[in-house]
């Protein structure tokens, strides 16, 4: 473990913060005299993630430990993905349309869609959710549009598109 906030009590209370990538976006939620010993951490960032422990020491408890320990888990939104093809666009052929992000957390989700005018939304087995791809078999002309691809996790989404002319 890493000491990230001290509270060393004294005629003065000095609150010391230690030297981590954290120093200049943590401390004290109150004052220290308030007894609620609550931090906060500005600018979360993914590695920011992990357990965090709080302890007190009570001068006249020392039989007691005072710990509490937390998880903290930073989301990430998932970053703009991108969208391919897979396969020649010819009548009758199949192709795989592929949508992946190359940041997230958790792992994004992936749907895709055609726009209008032919609004279609698809399901497995021809989309797979879980790696991104959609399989379109059969090709005819009508098939032909814009695809959309929507990459999603409780943080956030992004789209990406991709044209196919069969």
């Amino acid at each position: 473990p890493v000491q990230i906030l001290a509270y060393l009590p004294g005629r003065d209370g000095v609150v010391k913060v230690e030297e981590t990538d954290l120093k200049p976006r943590t401390g004290f939620l109150y004052s220290v005299s308030t007894r609620n010993i609550s931090m906060f951490i500005n600018a979360t960032r993914e590695q920011d993630s992990g357990q965090y422990m709080c302890t007190v020491s009570v001068v006249d408890d020392r039989l007691e430990k005072n710990i509490g320990i937390i998880n903290l888990t930073v989301l990430v939104p998932p970053a703009a993905p991108t969208c391919r093809l897979h396969g020649s666009a010819v009548v009758g052929a199949n192709v795989t349309l592929s949508c992946s992000s190359k940041k997230g957390k958790p792992s994004p989700t992936y749907q895709w869609q055609r726009e209008p005018p032919t609004l279609q939304v698809f399901f497995p087995p021809a989309q797979d959710r879980a790696r991104g791809t959609l399989k379109l078999t059969n090709l005819s002309l009508e098939m032909s549009g814009v695809y959309v691809c929507r990459a999603e996790n409780q943080a956030g989404s992004k789209n990406c598109s991709i044209v196919l002319e069969v």
